[in-house]
């Protein structure tokens, strides 16, 4: 019994112990050998891409070809360090593999292209500059303009979700033709973006025949010029953002209702509880999950706001209206400051991973909080 018992306790409890280490050693050495391999082939490429387009390093293509290697050899490494386990591995493999090489890779190569002085309507290249453009950023008011109008459009957001609940709320009771409502509302939801700015934005809202200035003329308005003024403009492209994507948010909630449980209401209204008591103490904790779900997605929509911009106003009045992603679809455009350009986005992408890591910490705390 003491030697079963023994025998036992020296069994190793990790399957990988009973690899060899010879075998495991091979496995790294392949490994290392591929890394260095494809380090290699990123540093020649970088340093002598026009010296060397005799041997085809004028294209990323030995690249490619070293980082598949390197792909190969990191499944070899799985398998032979790992045994069954990493055989299993190998089915997230291409995964790892795409995300490298379609996000990872891209956004260090965003981060180099930061710290260079590149602009395409110049004859002398990409040129490394160090800092210069994020000191540049760091003094350029039209970016803190851009920045200070995010956090305009993203409290805007709080609005778009009171509108959003009561439209649920009222979709949600019986009422006639309820369903018809239900597809009228989801109509701008359906729209591109770009047709609602023409549509709505250059059509309804044009100063001089527009319905809609037309109908401010007769209210009283003697200068109906919704994107001429800094604040109106805003304000303008406020609605128009809202108008589409309220029904976003508003399908989300009304799931919510729908899958509510009918008896907790009941038991409220048999409690004694008015229609207001049963909506706060009742409809509005349980909802609350969905409604931060809700809130959360559309301040991530928000923030990747442009096109309507773009099209109806291109920042203006004098970048009045700019948001950070449209500010940076016009220094790309129109200066073809790609350096420039790329250090803004690679600023922003920092900022929105920082504020939507706390903003989930936040919600997630609140949420625990209130049930």
């Amino acid at each position: 019994m003491a030697e079963q018992t023994s025998t036992a306790n020296a069994w190793p409890a990790n399957p990988a112990d009973l690899i060899p280490q010879g075998r495991k050693r091979l496995g790294w050495g392949l490994l290392a050998i591929a890394t260095l391999f494809l380090l290699a082939i990123i540093v020649v490429q970088i340093l002598y891409k026009t010296e060397m387009s005799t041997v085809g390093f004028d294209t990323w293509r030995p690249v490619v070809y070293a980082y598949i290697l390197w792909g190969a050899a990191l499944g070899a490494w799985q398998v032979l360090t790992r045994g069954e386990d990493g055989q299993r591995a190998l089915f997230l493999l291409p995964a790892l593999l795409f995300t490298i090489a379609m996000v990872i890779f891209p956004t260090l190569f965003g981060f180099y292209i930061a710290l260079t002085d590149w602009n395409l309507s110049s004859f002398t290249g990409r040129r490394f500059n160090g800092l210069d453009n994020f000191w540049q950023m760091l003094a350029d008011p039209y970016y803190r303009n851009a920045l200070f109008n995010m956090v305009l459009y993203v409290l805007a957001v709080l609005v778009e979700y009171v509108v959003a609940f009561g439209l649920a709320l009222l979709l949600n009771a019986q009422i006639r033709a309820r369903k018809f409502f239900r597809v009228v509302f989801l109509l701008p939801l359906m729209l591109s973006p770009v047709a609602v700015s023409w549509m709505v934005g250059k059509s309804l809202m044009e100063y001089r025949f527009g319905p809609a200035a037309t109908l401010a003329r007769y209210l009283g308005w003697d200068n109906p010029a919704f994107f001429s003024d800094p604040i109106t403009a805003r304000i303008s492209i406020m609605m128009l953002d809202a108008w589409t994507f309220i029904p976003f948010m508003m399908i989300m909630l009304l799931a919510g209702l729908q899958a509510m449980s009918r008896e907790v209401l009941e038991a409220a209204r048999v409690d004694g509880a008015n229609a207001w008591q049963t909506f706060w103490q009742v409809t509005f904790p349980l909802m609350l999950p969905v409604s931060v779900t809700a809130v959360i997605l559309r301040i991530i929509f928000k923030l990747k706001l442009a096109d309507i911009i773009i099209t109806l106003t291109s920042g203006g009045p004098g970048g009045a209206t700019d948001s950070v992603s449209s500010f940076i679809y016009r220094e790309y455009r129109d200066r073809s400051n790609v350096g420039y350009g790329t250090m803004l986005a690679m600023a922003y992408l920092i900022i929105i991973v920082v504020f939507v890591t706390w903003l989930l910490k936040v919600a997630s705390r609140f949420v625990r909080n209130v049930n």
